[in-house]
């Protein structure tokens, strides 16, 4: 019988135990999707407590763990209040870990014990205090746990944060000075002398046509693009521009949260103007002129109906893909998220606070429409695909497969991606169940691997996870005789899915 999360944890058997220890433990990490706040990056924070690291402080936290403590019954003031005591938040956790067995926030807390504090001892109520007293010990001493600590510590080679197209980057700014020039005294080296922090393109906004607000946030996109933004020509314009310049601060990839995908084209359905399949850059006037008089509209106050909406979506996502192509950009799709359901805590909390859940729209027909008309013309970049909702996994997975390559001697191993389960779908049976169908539909071994989608430092066991899972799913087709167990054969699988593919995928 193995010990409570061992040197052995999830590994069932002796390759995986050799796959795991010998070729994934040490590979680097690049997260390349999280949503980690560059400015922290940038001053090297430092956390005073286990409450404030792990729980966060007001709105800015873990929602995962949040939703488990009111599940359990926890007090609002003690999850997202602000002024509560910091050691009475820690205890509401710690009595809640116990209540946890079976789900993966369970592993993730003793992982973050074990691998940041060294302390290998289950949180519980009794064992609360003596941990309070050494994890917070270790937080003011140890140069490992500032944000730069544990970059290095970790091995990160890369993380790829998320960022408004009407951003500064001031931080990032900040972050590559202090790589080129050298830290402050007394402070520890900048991320770019090791860990590169990458800007990633989040224009969920520029698509909220029909959201609250969308009138003065297209006003603030002007004023970052140095451009007042008029009509649906300066938009384009202001969106390069933007793009240029994301694209000058080391951005590799765009990142687009929608609800579903929208596919709607010109009321008599044409999108390219005829004769420019090659360019991929002549809309048809029709449906330029629609979405122009639609985006007009809105910015004047108006109302739009859904399908008029979803045609503005259409084709600006069309335009940005193209644009991504240009350039060599990563396009990340993340569809299936419910969000905000709960308005009374909405009305308190404002969003991303954990009321979130999973959605059950369609998405195949609308998607590989979309794709389709990127390929005609040539504009379809890199693509990752996720979905919250495992039903679609198998729409997704091959769908993708009839997009795979590049043609005109541009074509790119695993191109199209099947993204890491996601959000409410990171535990062990969704990350197996993903990674069993894209092998069964697709080439496993190009998968580009683990990402934290986290907010908080203190998550990157989660890689770890990740590869265990991996590395037993393997060692146990090998052990079955399913595949060969040849270790030189799965150790450079391992080796390119925890790390490898994802380097070369997004060119860093």
């Amino acid at each position: 019988m193995h010990r409570f999360m061992d040197k052995d944890f999830l590994l069932s058997n002796r390759t995986a135990h050799k796959l795991y220890h010998e070729a994934a433990a040490d590979e680097p990490i690049f997260d390349y999707h999280c949503h980690l706040n560059p400015e922290e990056i940038a001053q090297n924070r430092r956390f005073t407590d286990l409450a404030q690291v792990w729980l966060g402080e007001g709105t800015y936290g873990d929602h995962y763990k949040w939703r488990a403590l009111r599940a359990n019954g926890v007090d609002e003031a003690l999850i997202t209040g602000t002024g509560a005591d910091p050691y009475e938040r820690f205890l509401a956790w710690a009595a809640t870990v116990p209540r946890l067995i079976g789900n993966p926030l369970y592993h993730w807390t003793h992982l973050e014990l074990q691998r940041y504090f060294d302390i290998h001892e289950p949180l519980n109520k009794e064992s609360a205090p003596d941990i309070w007293r050494a994890a917070n010990q270790k937080l003011a001493k140890d140069q490992d746990l500032s944000v730069q600590g544990i970059f290095r510590k970790f091995r990160v080679h890369a993380v790829g944060t998320t960022d408004d197209p009407a951003d500064s980057l001031e931080w990032h700014k900040k972050i590559a000075a202090q790589g080129a020039e050298g830290s402050p005294e007394g402070q520890a080296p900048g991320p770019r002398q090791g860990t590169k922090v990458l800007p990633s393109f989040r224009p969920d906004r520029v698509l909220g046509i029909d959201k609250e607000g969308f009138a003065a946030y297209i006003a603030k996109l002007g004023e970052a693009a140095g451009k007042e933004i008029a009509s649906f020509s300066d938009l384009l314009e202001a969106l390069t521009k933007r793009i240029d310049f994301f694209d000058e601060m080391g951005c590799r990839a765009a990142d687009h949260g929608l609800e579903y995908f929208p596919f709607e084209t010109a009321s008599d359905g044409s999108t390219f103007a005829e004769g420019s399949a090659l360019s991929g850059v002549l809309v048809s006037p029709l449906w330029k002129e629609e979405v122009a008089a639609a985006f007009s509209a809105a910015l004047a106050g108006e109302k739009l109906d859904r399908r008029t909406a979803d045609s503005y979506k259409t084709l600006v996502l069309g335009f940005l893909a193209r644009c991504y192509s240009e350039r060599g950009w990563v396009m990340q799709i993340h569809i299936g998220a419910l969000r905000n359901n709960n308005t009374r805590m909405f009305r308190l909390l404002g969003a991303d606070t954990g009321f979130d859940a999973v959605h059950d729209h369609n998405c195949a027909a609308n998607l590989a429409r979309f794709l389709d008309i990127l390929d005609q013309v040539h504009k379809l970049p890199k693509t990752i695909l996720y979905s919250l909702n495992i039903k679609d996994f198998y729409p997704l997975a091959t769908i993708m497969g009839s997009f795979q390559g590049g043609g005109l001697g541009t074509n790119i191993p695993g191109k199209m991606q099947l993204g890491s389960s996601w959000w409410h779908l990171d535990h062990k049976d969704g990350m197996e169940a993903m990674m069993k169908l894209l092998g069964n539909v697709g080439l496993l071994s190009r998968f580009v691997g683990m990402l934290t989608d986290s907010r908080s430092f203190l998550s990157y066991p989660r890689h770890e996870y990740f590869r265990r899972i991996l590395c037993n799913l393997l060692g146990t087709w090998a052990e079955a005789g399913e595949i060969p167990n040849d270790y030189e054969l799965l150790s450079l699988m391992v080796k390119d899915i925890s790390f490898r593919n994802a380097k070369e995928y997004f060119g860093e």
